[in-house]
């Protein structure tokens, strides 16, 4: 069994339960009775964990670029190591991938020290490191084929191109690719070994909105086609889009750790429903004889404090039978922005360099 504290996000009374290492549970607030989830880290078997960081450290001179972090990644998801630049994100990945050697601390990959035994797991892992460039020259398929040549372990070149939508590409140099092309190019690159893991250092920095967005499903495949991904990015909505657990670094730190739902329970604030333009006199008071916590934003907008996403659809009817006339309704819940700006006092693009 372990155990792991949680804050409940109405009474903000934080309890202690207990429970075995990856269950979820159900669980009730002792102070005011709110329920909701938790689900226990722990430690996990090797067979379970895909890499597992203990106490790293990377020092340069007096700076302390990893600063004693401690993580592991579950085989088959997407793990988001989020933060700024400069915050030891690609520092801490190339230790994983043992570009660099650690300070002090213990890397396994798939239960093995890399240390001692890099050889024995460097076939299956896949890299796409920051500012990837490739041949320019080369066709999309010459290109796939010379990077499979390097291993001893194959993937089907013609199966990877298909599921990176590349068919139509497949026969264009790559310097004549759209930057979202050459990203999904350095993705497949990635796979030519068929690797267990793979990781993906900053892979849509510089794209626009839409190849960004092609980018992202290309990495969701690879989830459903049972990788491991350890994507590393300063975004946050890439983060919450893709990720099934979350670390956030910040100046060498883990500050915070957990699947979305996790983090917004521990330390976002709480959600809020917004009647737009309420034309209906005597709303708030109706509200407020039902046990919301209600407040009056101007313009006509009223604002009520939700606990539990079931009390939505109560409040829509109580709207309902009273006949309250409104034009919209909107609800809105903390994000991985406002939980990084109440942990480090500042926004994550203001920690960028």
């Amino acid at each position: 069994m372990v155990t792991m504290d949680a804050r409940c996000p109405k009474c903000h009374k934080i309890a202690t339960f207990s429970g075995k290492p990856g269950e979820r549970i159900k669980v009730t607030c002792p102070e005011c009775g709110n329920w909701g989830w938790v689900t226990f880290n722990g430690s996990t078997s090797d067979r379970e964990t895909a890499i597992e960081v203990s106490h790293l450290k990377k020092i340069y001179g007096e700076l302390a670029a990893v600063n004693d972090i401690s993580f592991s990644v579950r085989k088959g998801e997407i793990f988001a190591f989020l933060g700024p630049n400069g915050a030891g994100k690609t520092t801490t990945v190339e230790m994983i991938e043992s570009i660099r050697q650690p300070t002090t601390g213990d890397i396994k990959i798939l239960g093995e020290d890399i240390q001692m035994s890099f050889d024995k797991v460097k076939e299956k892992i896949g890299v796409l490191p920051q500012e990837f460039l490739s041949f320019e020259r080369l066709t999309v398929q010459e290109t796939l084929v010379y990077f499979s040549n390097l291993f001893q372990r194959h993937a089907n070149i013609d199966s990877i191109i298909v599921s990176m939508d590349l068919k139509t590409s497949e026969n264009m140099l790559y310097k004549n690719l759209s930057g979202g092309l050459k990203q999904r190019v350095g993705v497949a690159i990635a796979l030519v070994n068929d690797p267990d893991i793979v990781f993906l250092d900053e892979p849509t920095t510089g794209l626009d909105p839409k190849a960004r967005r092609e980018v992202w499903e290309v990495i969701a495949g690879l989830r459903k086609r049972g990788k491991t991904v350890f994507l590393t990015t300063h975004y946050m909505e890439e983060a919450e889009y893709l990720a099934d657990h979350i670390a956030i670094i910040h100046k060498g730190k883990i500050i915070a750790e957990g699947s979305l739902d996790e983090l917004i329970s521990r330390y976002g604030d709480e959600s809020i429903l917004r009647v737009k333009n309420c034309k209906s006199k005597g709303t708030i008071d109706i509200l407020r004889s039902h046990g919301f916590e209600v407040k009056t934003e101007g313009n006509g907008n009223i604002a009520v404090r939700i606990d539990y996403k079931e009390r939505v659809l109560e409040i829509l009817s109580i709207l309902k039978h009273e006949c309250v006339d409104y034009d919209t309704i909107d609800i809105r819940r903390s994000n991985l922005e406002e939980i990084f700006l109440k942990l480090t006092g500042a926004r994550l693009s203001e920690g960028a360099t």
